[in-house]
């Protein structure tokens, strides 16, 4: 299954390595596909590159975390006809969706509520990271299928 991850779960994962996020991104990487656009990737890598992640997190270990990443994932490129749509309250966070969609991805997981508020798409579940893992982990399950 096709996953889109959105920034503040992953970098969780990354902070918190015994939590929710950091298993839901476990499960992702172990058994299903994290999906990435230019946009959603450099949201991350900036984001992750903050000076108030330093004492947390080291640089080889960033280095590590955005290389692996970028190994994994399958990338995709944003149509036009996608990338004029809005769907969030907050126009930033449209790129989540925008991967997702192009991607036919069946879900994206988010903490963010303007996401997690966002209008229902018809092939496209947004969760949590608590509700995205219990879905998951669940073996008859697939969203928005």
């Amino acid at each position: 299954m096709r996953v889109v991850i959105d920034t503040n779960i992953w970098i969780s994962a990354a902070l918190i390595r015994e939590g929710t996020p950091a298993r839901l991104v476990g499960v992702v990487l172990q058994r299903h596909l994290p999906v990435f656009s230019a946009g959603t990737f450099a949201e991350l890598e900036t984001r992750l590159w903050k000076p108030k992640f330093d004492r947390y997190l080291s640089l080889e270990l960033r280095h590590r975390i955005l290389h692996d990443l970028n190994a994994v994932a399958l990338w995709v490129d944003i149509p036009a006809s996608i990338a004029v749509q809005t769907h969030s309250c907050d126009p930033d966070d449209d790129k989540f969706i925008h991967a997702a969609l192009a991607a036919q991805a069946a879900l994206l997981v988010s903490g963010d509520r303007d996401l997690l508020e966002a209008p229902r798409l018809a092939d496209l579940t947004i969760l949590n990271p608590s509700a995205a893992l219990e879905m998951l982990e669940s073996p008859q399950a697939e969203p928005g299928r």
